[in-house]
């Protein structure tokens, strides 16, 4: 992700740094993996404000973002990196081979047409979902599972990463 910085014109513009978008490949999402993102803007059953200063900005569909990973050794291909409003990290439209789609949480240097894989004994590449007793000591991984099966719970917003140091 990219930093677009800005001369300052006026004081409040003064240490202004936004994305630059640079990456995204679409701006559409794919229809099939999102859902309505409801919220409740501090109203109660009654539709009273309840809780002020909350509420406003844009509605924003919710993407499906696979942190599982559960298909084990079957190859997919990076389609598209999108923009997505609910977190701060691009996500990666991936499509297996059997044709599924799926959104992931987009590693740095991947790319669009880029083929990844997840499951035990595969090559330690960007995009690759191993277990973590498969990765040597030293190297930076993001989305990591705390407990079996749960999916990726710590590690997940943009440009963060954790480092391997030692085997328990």
């Amino acid at each position: 992700m990219g930093i677009r910085l800005y001369k300052s014109y006026t004081p409040g513009t003064r240490n202004r740094a936004l994305s630059s978008f640079t990456e995204i490949t679409t701006d559409k999402p794919e229809k099939t993996l999102i859902q309505k993102n409801h919220r409740k803007k501090g109203r109660n059953n009654r539709g009273v404000i309840t809780i002020r200063h909350r509420g406003g900005g844009h509605k924003r569909k919710y993407r499906i973002i696979d942190f599982k990973r559960e298909k084990y050794n079957v190859e997919a291909t990076v389609l598209s990196i999108e923009y997505d409003p609910n977190r701060n990290s691009r996500i990666a439209l991936i499509c297996y081979k059997d044709g599924e789609k799926k959104y992931i949480l987009h590693p740095n240097r991947l790319k669009v047409g880029d083929i990844i894989c997840s499951g035990r004994s595969i090559p330690l590449n960007i995009g690759n979902s191993l277990p973590l007793d498969e990765i040597p000591l030293g190297t930076s991984i993001h989305n990591i599972e705390l407990i079996a099966n749960n999916g990726g719970q710590i590690v997940r917003a943009a440009g963060t990463s954790a480092k391997i140091l030692a085997r328990d």
